[in-house]
């Protein structure tokens, strides 16, 4: 456990980031699970949008997101 105060004020921070990345990164992969199981346009938006807040976020770099987006608009064709 950290002992000064700046180290647990850090560790406190941590763990709230891991918090919200955790559900961020299982946003991300239920939205591409529903484009993949039921490709439609609405689904497909949806995933967009999930993907482009995570980037907003620097959660994932803009390549990947482009990558993704790639990937899953091929499923609607």
């Amino acid at each position: 456990m950290p002992v000064l105060k700046s180290a647990k004020k850090s560790l406190q921070v941590a763990k709230r980031r891991k918090t919200e990345n955790d559900a961020l990164k299982s946003k991300i992969r239920q939205a591409q699970k529903t484009v993949v199981v039921s490709p439609s346009q609405k689904t497909l938006s949806g995933a967009f949008s999930t993907i482009d807040r995570a980037v907003k976020k620097h959660f994932i770099h803009k390549n990947r997101a482009a990558r993704l987006k790639s990937q899953l608009s091929k499923l609607l064709k």
